[in-house]
């Protein structure tokens, strides 16, 4: 039983550990993108106020709003497909495990 056991084990550690370090850097990464895209932001409209720049500021709502539609879009696909693949792979596991011991 431990013959079955152990590379089981080892791949769901080395899936957790890799999926818990990608992870922990797309956060990372994200607040770090987040927080240059305010700060470039930020200059956008101080040079607006200043007078440097002339912003159309509806066009740049109705752009980002946009953008924001097609991205939560993606994100819905992407968390549905996910949602999908614990119940998967745990049942073509059992099944290739029903089939080695039956």
């Amino acid at each position: 039983m431990s013959e079955f056991l152990s590379p089981i084990i080892y791949e769901l550690g080395l899936g957790g550990i890799g999926g818990f370090i990608i992870g922990f850097a797309v956060k990372k990464l994200s607040k770090l993108a987040i927080f240059l895209l305010g700060l470039f932001t930020a200059f956008l409209v101080y040079l607006g106020l200043k007078g440097v720049l002339s912003l159309n500021y509806e066009a740049l709502f109705s752009f980002l709003s946009g953008l924001l539609g097609t991205v939560s879009h993606a994100f819905s696909w992407l968390i549905h497909t996910v949602a999908l693949l614990p119940f998967a792979a745990s049942f073509v596991a059992g099944f290739f495990i029903g089939l080695k011991l039956g």
